[in-house]
């Protein structure tokens, strides 16, 4: 870390060391390491509990009056299991990239891997293995149901190609590749990360790792438009999210600190409605699922942010909480989600890189956050599996 001999930095077993000349890897403050830092013995250390106020402003007055009386007034009690049921299998030969879950049937669940293969396992016949090998060269960063048809699927790679893929056959087109010259160089080639689908409008929309955004027309699955430059140039933009409510609202995130918020239908180069930064990469930008008005993001310096109102003061974020998801090897990034069963949009789930010791293990939890609060509220753990929330979350 800072190239001095003796000096080590990372796991020894379960216990995370710090390197004695930076600070603390955890919160990223001085004059107290890892082990004794406030935030790791409670999360909710610093954090300000979301306040009660008065709405001022018109929109916010239209949101409180037609959109909050859908959400509970009360808080219902969070269902969260306290253990695994299901087995546990060697899926793919390569690290998994990330996981999709079925749109109606709850039994099955999509995975990518770094290889480019497509995976379907069905919970039912939990030893039965069905994986595709001919969908894309190299890493799955992203897949999405065709809204109208469940048997299809849409996949985004770092070949620089989308698929469109029959679950059932395995038969893949491409309806876009912006590589079709093949290797030409890093300099040129393009590796496609953050994807959606605009379902009114019949759009999949991804981006690339250069700043651009692409819209594929689901009924020609052909490229419709040209690209728009929505962040940096030359940066990675790794997350794209339609509002649940207004599709054409969108949330972007990338390697330039920014999560971004776009009008689709009047979107061009520096047109963002809210340009939301950020003091690192940010993983990950979502929307609440029930009233699309919350924004939840994960950044590569330890934060979880939440805006409480995408009506309100957009300057800085509503609360912000200390959270371990920073690593310093290669490992798929950790992205902070929603839980699409709690209807106070409250609650939210990720991943733990710096684990507690369980008798010399580290098994790297799965966290369930309050976000109004920043508490704790459980952690999901498994001797079985010491790597699972390395691999990311899927709802």
């Amino acid at each position: 870390v800072c190239k001095k001999h003796g000096h080590e930095a990372g796991f020894k077993g379960a216990t995370y060391i710090d390197c004695p000349m930076k600070p603390c890897f955890l919160c990223k403050k001085p004059e107290h390491t890892t082990l004794t830092c406030p935030h790791r013995v409670s999360t909710e250390h610093g954090v300000v509990p979301a306040p009660r106020k008065k709405t001022c402003k018109p929109l916010e007055y239209v949101f409180e009056r037609q959109l909050r009386p859908s959400l509970p007034s009360i808080k219902p009690k969070h269902v969260i299991p306290d253990q695994v049921n299901c087995a546990v299998i060697r899926y793919h030969s390569r690290r998994v990239t990330c996981l999709e879950f079925h749109p109606t049937k709850n039994n099955i669940l999509l995975s990518g891997d770094k290889k480019g293969q497509l995976g379907v396992w069905d919970f039912g016949k939990v030893y039965e293995k069905v994986v595709y090998g001919n969908i894309h060269s190299c890493l799955v960063n992203n897949m999405r149901f065709n809204p109208t048809n469940d048997c299809m699927v849409y996949s985004a790679s770092s070949d620089g190609t989308i698929s469109y893929t029959d679950l059932e056959t395995g038969l893949s087109s491409s309806p876009m590749n912006l590589n079709p010259g093949g290797w030409l160089g890093p300099n040129t080639w393009k590796m496609i990360y953050g994807m959606d689908i605009n379902s009114e409008k019949g759009l999949v929309l991804v981006a690339d790792s250069f700043g651009f955004l692409y819209m594929v027309d689901m009924r020609s699955n052909h490229r419709n438009g040209d690209a728009i430059l929505i962040h940096k140039k030359g940066t990675k933009v790794v997350g794209i999210h339609c509002n649940p409510i207004q599709p054409d609202i969108l949330l972007t995130c990338g390697n330039d600190h920014f999560a971004r918020i776009w009008d689709l239908r009047y979107i061009e180069a520096g047109s963002s409605l809210y340009d939301l930064k950020h003091n690192r990469v940010v993983n990950s930008a979502y929307f609440s699922p029930f009233s699309g008005t919350k924004i939840l993001t994960t950044s590569q310096d330890n934060r979880l942010r939440i805006w409480d109102s995408i009506f309100g003061n957009m300057d800085s974020p509503s609360r912000e909480i200390v959270h371990s998801h920073d690593f310093n090897r290669h490992l798929t990034p950790f992205k902070a989600e929603w839980d699409p069963k709690d209807p106070s949009e409250s609650l939210a789930v990720i991943g733990r890189y710096i684990s507690e010791n369980y008798n010399g293990a580290a098994l790297h939890p799965i966290d369930f956050i309050d976000t109004s609060t920043g508490q704790l509220v459980a952690e999901v753990i498994d001797i079985l599996a010491t790597g699972s929330s390395r691999f990311g979350l899927s709802f």
